[in-house]
């Protein structure tokens, strides 16, 4: 593991999960969000708009443009960051990522997507179980929570073993955000065998492992993955952590970092990573 230097004596300096009005569930400016983050005194980001390909309409989604729901122009995209990238180097170090949707039967059309790009930073996450997303409530009608979030870690192997070309894992228990009763049927322990093979496979591809302070934004009490998860992961021997606050909104870049940098101290990690050029750089927590 080698340490890229900065003038700080720690503490996590860049946002690697935002979201913007490229995004279907984002009205935010590209700007708006670049400047919330010079004002909290970060370093660096990471633009992750979502791309979803093959994403089904869901019950209750508003599409207002006519497009298909987390998809947007990659031509566009790059034209707007680009520059923006430029006008913010001196105050902000600004990468262009994206999010992809992880589903099994899409990792031909996902290799070909972030090999025509010059991503710095992909991230993969799960947002379909059986064709439904989470947010919207019908996957976990007529049944336990628990069996939902048991086949939503199921689902996550299935991706893992169908799609490689992302860097780190976003969100890992997403589903528990939205289960009628969140945490209560959820725990580590409860799940070990299905999150202990996911983690195993991660390791076993390179891949990172994202630390997400939405979990905190939603009411969860800890961050996706709970921290549990990112214990064993340690354990297991991996290494790559990467820092996001899936912002939407200005006021949620940057969304209590420091007491997800306590927690991975805690949970006995002492550098996090960062994406440039698809490569990791790691960095003092």
């Amino acid at each position: 593991m080698s340490e890229e230097k900065r003038d700080t004596t720690g503490g996590i300096l860049c946002d690697s999960h935002l979201h913007t009005e490229f995004s279907t569930d984002s009205e935010s400016p590209v700007r708006s969000m670049l400047d919330a983050a010079v004002e909290r005194g970060l370093k660096a980001v990471c633009i992750t708009d979502h791309m979803d390909l093959d994403f089904p309409p869901q019950e209750g989604m508003e599409i207002s443009d006519g497009r298909p729901p987390f998809f947007f122009e990659m031509e566009e995209y790059f034209k707007t960051l680009v520059p923006l990238r430029e006008e913010y180097r001196e105050r902000l170090d600004v990468r262009i990522g994206i999010e992809i949707g992880l589903q099994p039967h899409l990792g031909e059309r996902y290799r070909d997507l972030v090999q025509a790009y010059p991503f710095d930073y992909v991230i993969g996450s799960v947002h379909l179980i059986r064709r439904l997303d989470p947010y919207y409530g019908k996957l976990f009608e007529g049944r336990a929570d628990e069996e939902a979030y048991r086949e939503a870690f199921t689902e996550t192997l299935r991706c893992l073993e169908a799609v490689s070309d992302f860097d780190s894992l976003g969100h890992l228990d997403y589903v528990v955000r939205y289960g009628k009763h969140q945490a209560e049927e959820y725990s580590y322990r409860k799940f070990a065998d299905e999150i202990d093979e996911v983690l195993k496979k991660l390791i076993s591809m390179g891949k990172g492992l994202e630390m997400n302070t939405g979990g905190l934004k939603y009411g969860l009490g800890f961050c996706n993955p709970h921290p549990d998860v990112m214990k064993r992961y340690r354990e297991l021997g991996g290494e790559i952590v990467t820092i996001g606050a899936d912002a939407h909104r200005p006021e949620h870049v940057a969304y209590s970092f420091e007491q997800a940098a306590e927690i991975l101290r805690e949970c006995g990690f002492r550098y996090y990573a960062e994406y440039r050029e698809r490569r990791a750089e790691f960095f003092k927590l």
